[in-house]
């Protein structure tokens, strides 16, 4: 079978990407489940036409990290953490509206670590998993951002920057804390 057959068939996969947060990481950046390319690469937003590393790095400053040491650099620098809600689902490539059989991700260590004060979802998929499986757990509140994805075409780069910017203002206000 054919790699580009797999990939139109529905599997059981496991999140294969860690966690990314230290005990510095203030804001809490929660994705639906990675794409086949972040899959492979072994990292968040791994696909060049996502287009989340060019609006966070607009919202917060400086140039859009191209590898993953960079990207873990401005992470740590902007006390961001990130993971995705789910941890493992069937799925259909890299489409969320194929999530079915939902296993979510425990975020409690993270946030027994950090000190998380802002959680934010990257789109509709990655927020109603938070709402259904994980705000029961945490009781913790979760803010729903448009997904940085090339399938979500209806927003442009510089209305999801502006949408985004809520992350710059969340990290300015924890900082006058």
């Amino acid at each position: 079978m054919s790699n580009s057959m797999k990939k139109t068939r529905p599997e059981k996969i496991i999140h294969p990407i860690a966690p990314f947060y230290d005990a510095d990481s203030r804001i809490l950046i929660l994705g639906s489940f990675p794409s086949v390319k972040s899959r492979e690469v072994r990292f968040f937003y791994g696909h060049p036409q996502n287009r989340f590393w060019k609006v966070i790095a607009a919202v917060f400053g400086g140039g859009t990290p191209e590898t993953i040491p960079e990207k873990k650099a401005f992470l740590r620098k902007n006390h961001i953490a990130m993971w995705d809600s789910i941890h493992s689902c069937t799925i259909t490539g890299s489409s969320d509206s194929s999530i079915r059989d939902v296993v979510p991700n425990d975020i409690r260590e993270i946030l027994r670590t950090a000190e998380i004060r802002r959680i934010f979802c990257n789109g509709t998929a990655s927020w109603k998993m938070y709402q259904k499986y994980i705000f029961p757990v945490t009781g913790t509140e979760a803010v729903k951002l448009p997904s940085t994805s090339p399938a979500n075409a209806a927003w442009s780069l510089d209305r999801l920057i502006g949408a985004w910017s809520v992350c710059r203002d969340a990290a300015q206000t924890i900082e006058m804390e």
